[in-house]
């Protein structure tokens, strides 16, 4: 007689997997079995981007210089466009005229920022630079403003009250003097202070030796 439980067994043996294909004895596991790991294809790398220098100032041409460059002429050395913001580098002789058109006539109503930057190394060695705002526009225009050694420039006190503080600070750091300023003096430093902290000559580990001694009672301020 034949057993029929060992029939049952070896026929339940022959019987086709989940997938469709018989499994028994000696059948291999494929890769895609319950427990085995598929290995994923690696994605080939990607070549890489070569982006194309954009240059940082390009020359400005639009409504707004050439209504400047009309009204004043060699007064507007240039006019450039920097990281998407219109400047224009002007003649420091016209500083107070272009200032008060740029308020009445442009409607830069606010002097935003006053401020000034040294290249020791040039013939013009400072940069005035004035950013203006429009609330009327909602727009800036920034003023680059060349000065040698020991040139002034005219106060903007009178066209826009905040360059009061903002000029004293320039004053104070930078040792650029601003005619027709009400009061200008130190705003930062003491009065008696030599020298001035942002030109790029200035003895930063020095600062001013005899002041800090006189009334600090050390050789040093470091």
């Amino acid at each position: 007689m034949v057993d029929e439980s060992k029939a049952s067994q070896s026929s339940d043996s022959l019987k086709p997997d989940a997938a469709g294909a018989e499994s028994g004895p000696g059948t291999p596991q494929t890769a895609d079995a319950p427990g085995v790991p598929t290995a994923k294809p690696v994605a080939p790398a990607k070549p890489a981007a070569t982006k194309t220098p954009v240059p940082v100032q390009v020359p400005l041409d639009n409504e707004l210089s050439r209504r400047y460059r009309e009204r004043f002429g060699a007064g507007i050395l240039d006019a450039l466009e920097d990281r998407k913001q219109p400047y224009l580098v002007i003649d420091a002789a016209k500083l107070a005229e272009i200032g008060r058109y740029s308020r009445d006539e442009e409607k830069f109503e606010l002097l935003e920022d006053f401020t000034a930057v040294d290249w020791p190394r040039r013939e013009k060695r400072f940069d005035l630079i004035a950013i203006l705002y429009s609330f009327t526009h909602n727009t800036r225009l920034r003023l680059k403003i060349p000065l040698a050694e020991g040139e002034q420039a005219a106060s903007l006190v009178e066209i826009w009250p905040t360059a009061n503080w903002l000029e004293r600070e320039i004053f104070d750091l930078f040792g650029i003097v601003f005619a027709g300023h009400p009061n200008l003096r130190r705003i930062l430093l003491p009065d008696e202070w030599q020298g001035h902290p942002l030109r790029k000559d200035y003895d930063i580990l020095q600062q001013d030796t005899p002041w800090v001694r006189e009334n600090l009672g050390i050789e040093s301020g470091q």
